[in-house]
């Protein structure tokens, strides 16, 4: 009989639980939930928290109700970056920040003078807690009692694994997450850990696909899942999409992977770590295998909700509005969330008032596909670009994207779509190599969407 893997899936807007079947890496069941933020209990220290008790509570009952539980032999959590929880030796939960709350700017100045040169962690300075430093400069200084109590930090993935487990640990993923505590080139914590005392706080490393024990005696109880099933040390998202076709292709092979969610986030394997730029939201993420990874981001998740506006909400986009688009001359010009490579400047939409659903749609596609382009010039990328997550599914995406770079070859999701490869991969099962990419269907418009580009990138330089 096959075996089931559950795959806990939070990012900062859903949260899902996938049945994924080994060794196929097919996803036979899934069900999801909303993410938001709830209101701290350490106020005013802090003005929101991730909802992880909400979370837990939904799990487990899903987890009750599972088809087929009997056969899930393991438990993968994968989760957002640029989350921590603080927990104390009894096992309490301290804190568990809110990347988005504004709070951490009031040590803003303080941190920055004491955060290591980008030079050194490859992490941007980012607003918000977007640095995973910046969030524990905050509590360590604003909640001192509180602080001190804190026995471990824990990343979101691994918070999941402990909670599942019962066993801590570390890993690289989470912590090469434009965290400001990791040296992706040394390969380990960087002095701004050693400096603040944090190093003590670091559970031991462990791989991403470390079985770390099996299920805690009473979830197993109370979920009726095997007394055996696996807990999987775990895998922040990004890293999971990328490693999907990091282990699918042959080790030598330059690839890029457009990971898209609430971000859209491009890792370019075997792009120069040297062209990386601290002012435009580029980072060296660290892969499952430990290898640095030319990154750089923008919010497109939150920024195709802004720009195509609350009546094109689950309106796809159509090549009739893309070419009302174009006929109007409209635009969208950065940028509409935190982060990305024009952080600072304010969002505009240009010619889009009388624009129907579809083409409002349209409009937050190419906008898009042109910050998706602009980041992959950035980075130098060489080899197939590969498009995962809702801009996979998303009809226009992809073929904007290969018609304003027609000398690449774009592909949506791969062969297994999503993560079902670095699930097989993270779970032990062997993972057979990615099929050749379909050509996706050509847009009729493609010379004037680059004549399109020229004028946005010219209005944004």
């Amino acid at each position: 009989m096959t075996s089931l893997v559950a795959v806990l899936d939070i990012g900062k807007t859903n949260t899902k639980l996938m049945l994924v079947e080994a060794p196929s890496g097919r996803t036979v069941w899934s069900a999801e939930r909303a993410s938001a933020a709830i209101l701290s209990r350490n106020a005013p220290v802090l003005k929101t928290e991730l909802d992880i008790f909400g979370i837990e509570n939904w799990l487990l009952a899903q987890l009750r109700d599972l088809p087929e539980r009997g056969r899930v032999s393991a438990i993968l959590p994968i989760a957002h970056g640029a989350a921590l929880v603080l927990v104390d030796g009894e096992g309490e939960v301290l804190a568990a920040p809110d990347y988005e709350d504004t709070s951490f700017d009031r040590l803003r100045g303080e941190y920055t003078r004491l955060r290591d040169p980008f030079a050194q962690t490859l992490s941007p300075a980012l607003p918000a807690g977007l640095n995973l430093g910046t969030q524990l400069y905050h509590l360590q200084n604003e909640a001192s009692a509180l602080f001190l109590r804190a026995r471990y930090v824990l990343t979101y993935p691994q918070y999941w694994s402990w909670r599942l487990s019962g066993v801590t640990a570390s890993e690289v993923t989470s912590l090469g997450c434009h965290s400001d505590l990791w040296n992706p080139t040394a390969a380990t914590f960087s002095d701004l850990v050693l400096r603040q005392g944090w190093a003590a706080l670091m559970p031991p490393l462990r791989p991403a696909r470390a079985a770390l024990g099996p299920l805690r005696q009473e979830i197993a109880e109370a979920t009726g899942l095997p007394k055996d099933c696996a807990v999987i040390c775990g895998i922040h998202d990004s890293n999971a999409s990328y490693l999907a076709h990091r282990v699918a292709r042959p080790d030598g092979d330059a690839f890029t992977v457009v990971s898209s969610g609430t971000w859209c986030i491009v890792l370019a394997k075997g792009a120069d770590l040297s062209r990386l730029r601290e002012s435009d939201d580029m980072l060296a993420n660290v892969d499952a295998l430990g290898e640095p990874t030319a990154t750089a981001r923008f919010m497109g998740g939150r920024e195709y909700a802004v720009i195509a506006g609350e009546a094109a909400r689950g309106v796809p986009p159509t090549e009739a509005g893309l070419a009302a688009v174009v006929a109007a001359g409209a635009e969208a010009l950065p940028s509409f969330a935190l982060g990305g490579p024009f952080q600072g400047r304010t969002g505009q939409l240009e010619a889009a008032e009388a624009l129907e659903a579809p083409a409002r749609a349209a409009l937050a596609t190419l906008y898009c596909a042109l910050m998706a382009d602009l980041i992959l010039d950035r980075l130098c990328t060489t080899g197939a670009i590969l498009v995962d997550g809702p801009f996979a599914e998303n009809p226009l995406f992809g073929r904007l994207l290969q018609a304003l770079r027609p000398a690449d070859l774009v592909s949506l999701g791969g062969t297994r779509h999503g993560i079902g490869a670095a699930v097989l991969w993270l779970a032990g099962e062997p993972v057979p190599p990615e099929a050749p990419a379909a050509a996706l269907p050509p847009l009729s418009m493609a010379k004037v969407l680059r004549a399109h580009r020229d004028h946005w990138r010219a209005q944004i330089a």
